[in-house]
C-alpha cells in the first residue's frame, strides 16, 4: 500500500484562509459549508468566495444536512449539537441522548427518514464513545453502548441499512446493521490497518469507501470487496495537512473535498466518479 493512486499535484485548493475547519456539507444548491475551532460556520458559495454567517462558540467538529436541508452542528467544546439556519440563526438540538449527556458530539449523518446518526466520541485518552440516534421527532436514544474505541466519522450504505463508523482509537471502520426497529444488529470490522487515526468517511456511488486519516495525512480507498489502497499520501502533511473529513461536490458531484485540521485550507480532487448522494441531496 506504498503507491499512491492520485499525486498531491491533482489536488487544487478550493478555499483557504479558514480557521482550522474541522469538517464540510454541501447543501442542496451544492453550496460548500464548513465550520471552524472556535464557532465559525462559513459558507462557500464558489472557489475562493468565504464569508462567515455566524460564530456559534465552542469547536465545530461534525456538520451535515437533513432531507430538508437543514445544518445541524456537533459542537464539542459546548457538547451539544447545534441547528444552524442559512439565515445564521442557530438554536440548541440536543445535549443528551435520552439520559445519556453528551461528552464529545463529534459527526451526524441523516437517513432519508430524518433519522439522525451521532458518534459521542467519548474521552480522547479512554475508549468511552457511543453511537446515539434522534429520531425524525427529535427524541434520542443509545444505538451502540460505551465503551466504543473514539467513534468518529460515519457514512450510511446506499440503502441505509448499514451505518459505518471511523474507530479511531483501533485504526479501522466498523460496520453495523440498521434493524427494522431502528436498533443495532449484527456488526463487524470492515477495514483494518487504516493508519493513522481514520477521521472521515465518503462512499462513491460504486461503493468504493474512501478514509481520511488524522495522523497520517493520508486518504484510503476501500473497494466493495475491502481491498485497501492508499488513494493518497502527503509526507511533508501541508497539502493534506492532518485531513479529518471529506464530502463528494463540486461538478457531476465527482470531487472529493478535504477539510486539513492542520492549517487553514479546503482542497479537492477529481476522482472521476460520482459521491453517494446523501439525505438532502436525494
Amino acid at each position: 500500500m506504498d503507491q499512491v493512486e492520485i499525486p498531491l499535484d491533482q489536488f487544487e485548493t478550493y478555499a483557504d484562509g479558514l480557521d482550522h475547519s474541522e469538517d464540510l456539507a454541501f447543501d442542496q444548491d451544492g453550496i460548500l459549508w464548513a465550520g471552524g475551532e472556535a464557532g465559525q460556520i462559513y459558507r462557500i458559495r464558489e472557489k475562493g468566495r468565504i464569508e462567515e454567517v455566524t460564530n456559534i462558540g465552542g469547536f465545530c467538529l461534525g456538520l451535515t444536512f437533513s432531507a430538508s436541508d437543514e445544518l445541524f452542528v456537533c459542537n464539542a467544546k459546548l457538547a451539544s449539537i447545534i441547528r444552524v439556519g442559512k439565515n445564521g440563526k442557530s438554536a440548541l438540538f440536543a445535549d443528551s441522548a435520552g439520559s445519556r449527556k453528551l461528552k464529545q458530539p463529534n459527526y451526524g449523518v441523516f437517513d432519508s427518514q430524518g433519522n439522525l446518526y451521532v458518534s459521542d466520541s467519548g474521552e480522547w485518552s479512554t475508549s468511552s464513545g457511543c453511537v446515539v440516534r434522534f429520531d425524525r421527532h427529535g427524541k434520542g436514544t443509545i444505538f451502540l453502548d460505551p465503551p466504543q474505541p473514539f467513534p468518529n466519522g460515519m457514512a450510511l450504505s446506499s440503502d441505509e441499512r448499514l451505518l459505518f463508523i471511523a474507530q479511531s482509537h483501533t485504526d479501522d471502520v466498523l460496520k453495523v446493521e440498521i434493524l427494522p426497529d431502528g436498533a443495532a444488529g449484527q456488526r463487524e470490522v470492515y477495514a483494518k490497518g487504516l493508519e493513522r487515526i481514520p477521521d472521515g468517511l465518503a462512499f462513491d456511488m460504486a461503493g468504493n469507501l474512501y478514509v481520511s486519516c488524522y495522523a497520517s495525512d493520508n486518504i484510503y480507498r476501500v473497494t466493495p470487496d475491502r481491498r485497501v489502497s492508499q488513494l493518497a499520501y502527503d509526507r511533508a502533511g501541508t497539502i493534506l495537512a492532518r485531513p479529518t473529513n471529506i464530502a463528494f461536490g463540486g461538478p457531476s458531484n465527482a470531487y472529493l473535498y478535504v477539510t486539513n485540521l492542520g492549517r487553514w485550507h479546503i482542497n479537492r480532487v477529481h476522482l472521476g466518479i460520482a459521491g453517494q448522494p446523501l439525505a438532502n441531496q436525494r
